[in-house]
This record gives C-alpha cells, sequence and structure tokens, in this order.
C-alpha cells in the first residue's frame, strides 16, 4: 500500500480531516482537505460536525486555534516543533506589563500569537482585517501584538486612534527589499507585485496591493495582470499557479521560505494519523478565554 493510500485509509477510519496551510509543500497541499490561511481553516473546521479528528498541517499557533474553535475534536500537529518565530516574540508576562502600564488601552494581537496571548486579549485580528477590527474597537488607545509591520499597516489606515506597536516581525517577510521591487519594475514593467502586510514599510509602499493570502489568491484571479509577483513565503505559489493556469507567478527577488512550514511532510501526516499524536492539550479555561478575543473579532469586521 503506498503512503497516500495509508493516509486516506486512515483518514476514512478515525473520521479525520486533513487541513494545510498555504504555506506547506506542495504534495501536503494537494493532499490536504482544505488549503487556506490559518484562521480560514481553523473556522472550516469548526463547521464540520461529522470529524472526530484534525491534523493540521501548519504550525503550532494554528492548530491551537483550531482547537480553540473546536474544543470537542482532537487536534493533532504532526511535527511538534513547527512554531512561529512571529508568535514566540511575545509572551504572556509582556502583555501584561503593557497593561498595567497603558490601562483602558485594548490588546489587540494578531492571530499568530500563542493560545496564552489571546486568552490575554480584547480582541484577535488577522492581515486581512486589521485595520477593520482596529477602527471598530471602542477605545482610542490599542496596544497592537506581535508584529511592527502590520501594526504599522494599520497605523496609515487607522489614524484617528494612538496604536502602541509591538517590535516583533516575521523573518521570512522582511527579507523582501525595496530594491527588489524596484529590480522587478525595471525587469518586468507589466507585472503587478503584491506584498503581505508582514512585509517592511517601505515595500509595502512600492507594491500595487497589500493583501493577506487570501487576499492575494483572490487578487489573482480579478487581475487584469498576467504576470504577477508575491512578497510572501513561496509556498503560496503552488496555489496560485494551479488556481490560474493562463497567468506566470513569481516570488518577489529570490523565493522566501519558512523552514518551520516546511517541516510537516507526508510521512508525518501518516505518522500523527496512526499515533493519534502529537496532540494540542490546552486546559478548559484557557479555550475559553482565547475563545472570547477569537470570537469578538467577527463582531467588529
Amino acid at each position: 500500500m503506498d503512503l497516500l493510500e495509508r493516509i486516506t485509509r486512515l483518514k476514512e477510519q478515525k473520521k479525520a480531516i486533513i487541513l494545510a496551510h498555504n504555506y506547506q509543500r506542495p504534495e501536503v497541499q494537494d493532499l490536504a482537505d482544505f488549503v487556506g490561511d490559518s484562521l480560514e481553516l481553523a473556522r472550516q473546521a469548526a463547521t464540520l460536525k461529522d470529524c472526530r479528528l484534525i491534523v493540521f498541517c501548519g504550525v503550532r499557533f494554528m492548530a491551537e486555534t483550531a482547537s480553540i474553535l473546536s474544543p470537542e475534536k482532537k487536534v493533532l500537529l504532526p511535527v511538534s516543533e513547527a512554531g512561529c518565530p512571529l508568535a514566540e516574540m511575545v509572551t504572556p508576562e509582556q502583555v501584561k506589563a503593557m497593561r498595567e502600564k497603558h490601562p483602558g488601552a485594548w490588546v489587540v494581537s494578531y492571530v499568530n500569537t500563542s493560545a496564552e496571548v489571546k486568552a490575554l486579549s480584547d480582541v484577535c485580528c488577522t492581515s486581512a482585517n486589521a485595520a477593520s477590527v482596529v477602527r471598530n474597537v471602542p477605545v482610542s488607545k490599542i496596544l497592537f501584538f506581535p508584529d511592527r509591520n502590520l501594526g504599522w499597516y494599520v497605523q496609515q489606515r487607522v489614524p484617528e486612534k494612538e496604536i502602541l506597536v509591538w517590535d516583533g516581525f516575521c523573518f521570512v517577510h522582511e527579507r523582501f527589499t525595496a530594491a527588489e521591487v524596484k529590480q522587478v519594475r525595471e525587469k518586468m514593467p507589466d507585472a503587478e507585485v503584491l506584498a503581505h502586510p508582514e512585509c517592511l514599510p517601505e515595500v509595502q509602499k512600492l507594491a500595487d496591493g497589500i493583501y493577506s493570502t487570501s487576499g492575494m489568491l483572490k487578487r489573482a484571479r480579478q487581475s487584469p495582470a498576467q504576470k504577477i509577483v508575491v512578497a510572501t513565503e513561496e509556498g503560496l505559489l503552488h496555489r496560485l499557479k494551479k488556481e490560474n493556469p493562463g497567468k506566470e507567478f513569481y516570488s518577489l527577488g529570490t523565493a522566501k521560505i519558512c523552514p518551520n512550514m516546511k517541516k510537516t511532510n507526508l510521512e508525518a501526516v501518516r505518522l500523527a494519523l496512526e499515533r493519534e499524536e502529537p496532540a494540542i492539550n490546552l486546559s478548559e479555561e484557557l479555550l475559553q478565554s482565547a475563545r472570547r478575543a477569537l470570537e469578538r473579532m467577527l463582531k467588529f469586521l
């Protein structure tokens, strides 16, 4: 029995679904039942009533988010050491200290944070809805965690609010440069350049549009451009090319890779299904507190 067939049989036997983030290896994306961004996948899983097991091919905070929104299901992270350096740049203790220093301010946390940080937050946001969430919270002072570039993006769009931004960053997106955008303009003047809001401000300023991964997928379908250059992790190219066979897609400059996103392979998925581990285990109190911040986000869109 080959590996794919074994995985398919295990899925059926165990009433499991496989979720894969847009940055995963192509073969993992092709295997998955659903591919998307972290919150999109977590919300999708929550709607599925007949599955018992979720195999989340991504990094830890994503699997935690799925567990927060689907507490009745068992969530597996195939490679337990697949973490997110950005999420690890802020700790619960640091959030508490900032709250004490700025009483009355609301904590807005990017979904790219640990469950413990979400539990201490007033509301969460994604890269797609961060500006909308901040604009609609009922206070004028915001503590924004943890990405400084997404925070800058929000500051430009919600200037009426005081937004104190934590000094965290995604090391993958910070590797894209303004020089690479200028080089594309010279070599491919007819190409459209799309940047993720985790990119440096100077890259965002030069791009044709700023989009989350789901936003880039939508824009690629709608854009009249036949050549599209994306400033995000190279894993998204697989889906972009698959969904738009008549267009050409390129990474900005050299392909930027997140090693944590590439740790999951098909064998890891098989083992996770067989053993039903590594599993995400969060206390009921933590689940409830973190869920409040995620659910509140939906009210502010």
